[in-house]
C-alpha cells in the first residue's frame, strides 16, 4: 500500500470564539492510502487544545505503515492492528480508520454506512453551530443557519445570558447550549440551567470541567435539562464511568479514534440508555463525511463544519431539511 500525508490549515469564515478561547482555523493532517488503483483519504483534525500535532499525527502514520505496509485484505484485520499499534494518538488513529474505511468501500462499490450494515435513514436533525460573540454577530448566525432546525450555542463566557437574549429576540429556534466546561461552580450552573429551560432549551453539553465529576453528578441530580457529556467522555471505556452524570454523550471520531471505535462507543452509550449526539472538531469534508456514516445511530448530529469555513478541501458534504445527507 502506498501513502503519504500532508499538513493544511482549515479556515473558519470568521473568528470563531468558544469557552477555551478564540482562533482563526485549525491545523489538520490528511493521508492519502492508495492499492489497487483506489485511492481513498483520511483526516485528523488538530485544535489547539488537544495533544496531538501535525508532527506526532505524521510521526504515528509513518511508524504504522513502516511496520504494517504490505497489501491490506481484511478491514477488520487491519483496524485492529491500527487500535493495538501504541496508545493515545487518537486523531492520528481517526485518520488511518477513515482512510481504511473508505477504501474498502469503495473496493466493494459501497458507501461506508452499507459497508457497515448500517442505513441512511431516518437521519436526525443536524444543529448549526454559533459561536460567542456580540450582538450584531450572533444575529447574523442565526439567519446563516434559517435552513437548520437547531442551532448550536457556545457559552462558558461572561455574557451567556446577552447571548441567549440577542439570539432570542430574532427566533425562537430551540437552542441546545455547549459550556465546552466553562462553568466551575455547580449552584452557578443549576442556576443557569434553569433559567435557560426557560429559553427553550433542549440540552446543555458539558457545563462543568470534565474532571469534576461529583459536581457533575449532583448537577445531574437537580438539572431540569437533560446534559451531554463531551469532554468527559473520549473512549468506549469512559462511558459507564459517566453514565450516572449525564443524560447523553457527544460521539467525535477525533476523540475517541475513528469509525470502528465510534461504533463501540455508540453502542455503549445505548446500553445505559444515553442519547448519542454525534459531534465533530473543526473538520473538513472528508472527516464529517465519515462522521454521517454513522447518523442512523444518533439522536442528533453536530456536523455543519463545511459550512463555517471558507477552504474546505474536499466538497463532499451537503445538507437538506436541516440534516446531513447520507448518500
Amino acid at each position: 500500500m502506498l501513502y503519504k500525508t500532508y499538513t493544511y490549515y482549515l479556515e473558519f469564515k470568521s473568528p470563531f470564539s468558544i469557552a477555551h478561547g478564540t482562533r482563526n482555523g485549525t491545523d489538520l493532517v490528511i493521508l492519502e492510502i492508495n492499492q489497487d488503483g483506489i485511492v481513498a483519504h483520511g483526516e485528523a483534525s488538530l485544535p489547539p487544545y488537544l495533544p496531538e500535532t501535525t508532527e506526532t499525527v505524521q510521526a504515528f502514520i509513518n511508524s504504522f505503515f513502516k511496520i504494517y505496509n504490505d497489501e491490506i485484505f481484511d478491514l477488520s484485520e487491519s483496524i485492529h492492528q491500527l487500535h493495538n499499534f501504541d496508545e493515545d494518538n487518537f486523531a492520528a488513529k481517526a485518520c488511518v480508520d477513515i482512510a481504511l474505511h473508505n477504501w474498502f468501500a469503495k473496493k466493494n462499490g459501497v458507501e461506508v454506512w452499507q459497508l457497515l450494515g448500517l442505513k441512511n435513514h431516518p437521519l436526525p436533525p443536524c444543529t448549526f453551530t454559533i459561536g460567542m460573540g456580540d450582538k450584531n454577530s450572533l444575529q447574523q448566525k442565526v439567519e446563516e443557519g434559517k435552513d437548520f432546525s437547531i442551532l448550536k450555542v457556545k457559552l462558558g463566557g461572561e455574557n451567556d445570558k446577552l447571548i441567549i437574549s440577542s439570539i432570542r429576540e430574532v427566533t425562537n429556534k430551540p437552542l441546545c447550549v455547549d459550556v465546552n466546561q466553562g462553568w466551575k461552580d455547580k449552584r452557578f450552573a443549576l442556576d443557569m440551567i434553569h433559567w435557560l429551560k426557560e429559553q427553550n432549551i433542549i440540552f446543555v453539553e458539558q457545563p462543568l470541567p470534565k474532571n469534576n465529576f461529583d459536581d457533575s453528578l449532583w448537577l445531574h441530580q437537580h438539572s431540569p435539562l437533560p446534559l451531554i457529556a463531551d469532554e468527559a467522555v473520549q473512549v468506549p471505556s469512559d462511558v459507564v464511568k459517566i453514565k450516572d452524570a449525564f443524560d447523553g454523550v457527544n460521539m467525535k471520531l477525533m476523540k475517541c479514534g475513528g469509525i470502528s471505535e465510534g461504533i463501540k462507543l455508540i453502542a455503549e452509550a445505548r446500553k445505559y440508555h444515553l442519547k448519542v449526539l454525534i459531534g465533530s472538531m473543526s473538520e473538513s469534508g472528508c472527516a464529517i463525511s465519515a462522521a454521517a456514516q454513522l447518523s442512523s445511530l444518533a439522536d442528533f448530529t453536530d456536523l455543519d463544519g463545511p459550512l463555517l469555513t471558507k477552504n474546505n478541501p474536499f466538497d463532499v458534504v451537503k445538507y437538506a431539511d436541516g440534516k446531513v445527507l447520507v448518500f
